[in-house]
């Protein structure tokens, strides 16, 4: 699975700092988690085409996570998008989309589809989604996706066995058992499970249960941070987190890496807010717009 960073920014961009924007690439499966406005830009530079994006995931409906929705739209109508676009957001998604299309005078003519949702789990080709409402001053959701499980071979168990390659291993693979010689073989006798990896997405929400529940045994949380523990009052004012408590979730919660993101245009380097999150979490990095994380 990889990721970029398309930005990393809070409420007002800066030169270093595009709006929010996440591309999750896996397996020919692309998912965007929010479309800030220069998204179009920054998929330009990160090298990423429009139609790689099958999935949009809004969090919520504040202009940083989606005024670049319209642009991306249009470019895709006139690329002649090819696949069915399926657009996924919380409560009230349809009615701003409504609003957008009367505003902007154009509709999608390509396939697609537009779901409101709040506590679901999601199923694709590659990655299965959970979505959950967060806290904050709109209607939010985070998400945790999580490639979908691979049962893979014993190449020692199948040789000792003598199964030839071909059908009987494809239906082992797919997690059938078979009859080999007159004697049953299970999954178990010549199969074992690779986990999927799972990203957990947490963005402007203030510290809440469904915040645990996402990023729990994570691979990579990816997290708010707009403020350090010294403006925690601002933070829980303006139903955001802290970095340090971004650090709490990674620890409290068995996830092996953090990644800090939506910084406020305050922090002139995001040292401080490293070393906020650092007070109880080693393994964090703070986001960087192109970054780009593979796992």
């Amino acid at each position: 699975m990889e990721i970029v960073f398309l930005g990393t920014s809070c409420m007002v961009p800066t030169k270093e700092r595009n709006h929010q924007g996440i591309f999750l690439f896996h397996d020919g499966e692309g998912i965007l988690v929010d479309c800030g406005e220069g998204i179009q830009r920054q998929m330009k530079i990160a090298d990423i085409k429009p139609t790689k994006v099958s999935i949009i995931l809004i969090t919520h409906w504040h202009g940083d996570h989606v005024l670049g929705l319209p642009g991306l739209l249009q470019t895709m109508n006139s690329n002649e998008y090819d696949k069915k676009l399926q657009i996924f957001g919380p409560r009230g998604t349809q009615k701003h989309f409504e609003d957008m299309f009367n505003a902007f005078s154009f509709k999608i003519e390509f396939e697609h589809s537009i779901t409101e949702i709040s506590n679901v789990d999601l199923d694709f080709k590659v990655f299965g989604v959970e979505a959950k409402e967060l806290e904050h001053g709109v209607p939010c959701l985070g998400y945790s996706i999580k490639e979908h499980d691979k049962r893979r071979i014993k190449p020692a168990a199948v040789k000792k066995l003598g199964i030839p390659d071909g059908p009987l291993l494809g239906e082992l693979q797919a997690g059938r058992n078979i009859e080999w010689k007159g004697k049953k073989v299970t999954i178990e006798d010549a199969t074992f499970v690779v986990k999927g990896k799972k990203v957990a997405v947490v963005l402007d929400t203030i510290l809440c249960n469904n915040v645990n529940a996402l990023s729990k045994d994570a691979d990579m949380l990816i997290c708010e941070a707009s403020y350090t523990s010294d403006l925690e009052k601002k933070a829980e004012e303006y139903k955001h987190m802290t970095a340090k408590q971004a650090g709490l979730v990674a620890s409290n919660n068995n996830v092996k890496e953090l990644i800090l993101t939506h910084l406020s245009q305050r922090y002139k380097s995001p040292e401080e807010t490293l070393q906020d999150a650092k007070l109880v979490f080693e393994n964090v990095r703070v986001a960087f717009d192109f970054m780009k994380v593979k796992i």
